[in-house]
């Protein structure tokens, strides 16, 4: 069963310690066999992406066929049925509604009469999104990463998925399809991310690269950092419950295994005031796992990372809430809206008992690509400023430099930076002397 922890337990620390270092250090080899493929991309193009495709993929590509085509985007909006086509397309205009909120505007001020300042807000030219497609197909990462984008008015969307044995996933190209997605191509892994970065012959060089990956996929994002902006660097799944003893145990076990079933590495914890409830809970995750059809994996999760903590009050519980910075953050209390204030960092907050994780996973309208690891205490979910980038305006008249100058003057001064002061103060004597 998944593991009962006591705050108040002597060793409850170093028990825990497990769960919380479990993404904090990739496995041994793996910097090494990323550097050694980004390297390859760089140097030999398409035919190290076309390489690497085939040995971790089964699937030989030439630039013929690297690129989905318009065909196959036709025949996977055919195999989609009605009912699932309309679930992405609502969870696509809810994206985009709530995303819309978000757009910040250019803008200009002249509190100064004789100095204007502002800020210019410009969409970037071209992004590339990586969409996972290893255990299981993910359209929602489609709509989370490329919806954005298009609000924002990224000019070029190229996505990137993996499609092992030539399986293209119909619901992922239609996903991409309603998303306004550009181009998309069959690559996946680091040799896609450093294809991205550096551009070949087939893929183009985007400005960005977002979007969730294994472990091979966020290293290599990683190492381009700097050649392209990235979202951030995930780590595995998580999810922490807090709970005061309301609610149905049945429900919060389903919520975590929902976060369990997602990869071996996935954390799945709940921490409650009630240690009656807490047995109840440890009881329904034993049974509904029985059910599950990736068993496998959940099972492995919730064994080594899963969680039953046991609070002395809401505040013990909150307190440790903050020092974790979950992804995401379930309040299933009675009064959720009352607990909100103490909460200062998570990634995405679900409040109330009819708010599963779930719903912001998929069409809620908030960014599921969120900060993992205790990263939400610096952190934010993917958005629109994330596919925008910010210009700086400045122009004085000569009356506003003559006004301003001798402190810029002054103060490049304290530098010792003479050339500086030199081009304030040229500029305002009568006659040049050089």
């Amino acid at each position: 069963m998944i593991q009962l922890l006591r705050f108040a337990d002597p060793d409850f620390e170093a028990a825990f310690r497990k769960i919380e270092a479990r993404g904090e250090n990739p496995p041994a080899g793996v910097e090494e066999t990323v550097r050694a493929i980004i390297d390859d991309v760089r140097t030999r193009g398409d035919l190290a992406l076309f390489d690497y495709t085939a040995r971790f993929d089964r699937l030989e590509l030439t630039a013929g066929t690297v690129e989905v085509t318009r065909g196959e985007i036709d025949e996977a909006l055919a195999a989609v049925s009605a009912a699932e086509m309309e679930a992405l397309r609502l969870a696509a205009r809810r994206i985009a509604a709530y995303h819309a909120r978000q757009k910040s505007q250019s803008w200009f001020t002249t509190d100064e009469e004789d100095v204007l300042l502002g800020q210019l807000v410009r969409p970037l030219d071209r992004v590339g999104i990586y969409v996972p497609g290893g255990k299981a197909a993910y359209p929602s990462s489609v709509l989370m990463n490329a919806v954005p984008a298009k609000v924002a008015g990224v000019g070029e969307i190229i996505m990137v998925v993996p499609m092992p044995d030539a399986d293209a996933n119909p619901h992922v190209l239609a996903a991409a399809h309603l998303a306004g997605v550009d181009r998309i191509f069959r690559v996946g892994g680091a040799q896609a991310v450093a294809a991205l970065a550096y551009g070949t012959a087939s893929l183009p060089r985007v400005d960005k690269i977002t979007g969730p990956g294994n472990i091979y996929v966020a290293t290599a994002k990683k190492m381009v950092f700097g050649q392209v902006d990235i979202d951030m660097i995930a780590g595995p799944s998580e999810i922490l419950v807090l709970n005061d003893g309301s609610g149905e145990p049945a429900h919060l076990a389903a919520d975590l295994l929902g976060q369990a079933e997602h990869d071996e590495l996935a954390s799945a914890v709940l921490i409650t005031t009630d240690e009656s409830f807490a047995q109840r809970v440890r009881q329904q995750v034993e049974a509904q796992l029985a059910r599950l059809p990736r068993q496998s994996i959940a099972r492995q999760a919730i064994a080594r990372y899963g969680a039953v903590i046991v609070a002395r009050d809401l505040d013990e519980a909150v307190a440790f809430s903050n020092r974790l910075a979950p992804e995401h953050l379930e309040l299933a209390v009675a009064a959720p809206f009352e607990l909100l204030p103490k909460i200062r960092h998570a990634g995405a907050i679900f409040l109330g008992h009819y708010t599963p994780e779930a719903a912001g996973d998929y069409l809620a309208g908030p960014n599921h690509t969120l900060p993992t690891g205790g990263t939400a205490r610096f952190f934010s979910p993917l958005g629109v400023d994330d596919f925008v980038k910010k210009s700086s305006l400045i122009s004085f008249s000569r009356a506003g430099l003559q006004r301003l100058g001798p402190d810029i003057e002054r103060i490049a001064g304290l530098e010792g930076l003479q050339a500086h002061a030199r081009s304030v103060g040229i500029r305002l004597e009568t006659k040049d002397k050089f």
